[in-house]
């Protein structure tokens, strides 16, 4: 699933390489006040000790690390603009910078950011976690950030290597872990079993492992999700099925992916809208204004328990 999408990136991106020519050795703080980092990145620990400083690959697994890591860490997410992907994503000094002084990182993996493998090389001196290969989902989807089991293993290692770096503060990344996970526990149980067999259709499989928590059926053709993932036309017989699906009423909702807007996809989610079958939106970092994973997935948890009544 090395998708690439046709989102209108570029001009972020660019805007992104402008910015860094006039960064400085600075500019790893900058970021890391754009939501899940500390914004003060000279600050001393308050536990003792420098701030251990992270970088992640996107906003999302920046968020995890700071709510493990608490006032002990420096988050710089590279990816951390919803309108940003990780695809096709060009690093910037900015980035090359926060990577050589990082002392963790923490990627996806499997494909989906693979722009933060020659940052994470210039990590020498970092621990380095992939969270693809943490979560172990068997499952060749990428998009383990909504795998909830996956994201408590995640957390754990973090708090692992966190301790390794910084051990007089193991305990404090071992019990915010604990708490972290109690929420994910929390979310879990909510979201279990919350399909009572409920179909659904999605524009692309992103919210994959939240659906299958829910034991909802997604009745996506595999030949409409795997052209939409790579750029390609949606062959006419997949694509009438899923306007069947949806103009007959078939699926309780469509799950789409608000960061991936194709003339087929506004074709779909309007569909659903003219058909009453309630969509449901969908992202692959967290949205505007939001800093806290928690917060997010319950939001997310919450439309698709709306969308399912």
């Amino acid at each position: 699933m090395n998708s690439r999408r046709t989102k209108s990136v570029f001009a972020a991106v660019s805007a992104l390489a402008v910015l860094a020519l006039g960064a400085t050795a600075c500019a790893s703080s900058d970021k890391a006040s754009t939501g899940t980092g500390s914004p003060n990145a000279s600050a001393a620990n308050p536990g003792g000790g420098e701030k251990i400083k992270v970088v992640a690959s996107t906003d999302v697994w920046g968020s995890v690390v700071t709510a493990v890591g608490g006032d002990k860490v420096e988050v710089t997410s590279i990816i951390h603009d919803p309108s940003a992907d990780p695809h096709s994503y060009e690093t910037t000094a900015s980035d090359a910078i926060a990577a050589k002084n990082a002392k963790l990182t923490l990627s996806n993996g499997g494909g989906y950011d693979d722009f933060f493998s020659k940052l994470a090389d210039q990590a020498t001196d970092a621990q380095k976690l992939v969270a693809v290969d943490i979560a172990a989902t068997g499952n060749e989807n990428e998009h383990v950030w909504y795998s909830l089991p996956g994201v408590e293993k995640i957390a754990d290692q973090v708090a692992a290597k966190l301790g390794e770096i910084q051990p007089a503060s193991k305990d404090a990344f071992t019990a915010n872990a604990t708490a972290f996970k109690g929420k994910t526990q929390e979310l879990l149980k909510k979201v279990s079993g919350l399909g009572s067999n409920a179909k659904v259709v999605a524009t692309e499989p992103v919210a994959h492992y939240l659906l299958d928590s829910a034991k909802v059926t997604d009745a996506t053709p595999p030949a409409f999700a795997e052209a939409v993932e790579a750029e390609q036309d949606v062959p006419a017989a997949a694509l009438n099925a899923v306007k069947q699906l949806i103009s007959g009423k078939q699926v309780k909702a469509l799950v789409n992916n608000a960061q991936t807007t194709t003339p087929v996809t506004q074709q779909i989610v309007g569909d659903a809208k003219n058909a009453g079958i309630a969509v449901v939106d969908v992202t692959e970092t967290l949205p505007q204004g939001v800093t806290d994973y928690i917060a997010w997935m319950t939001k997310e948890v919450d439309a698709l328990a709306g969308a399912l009544k």
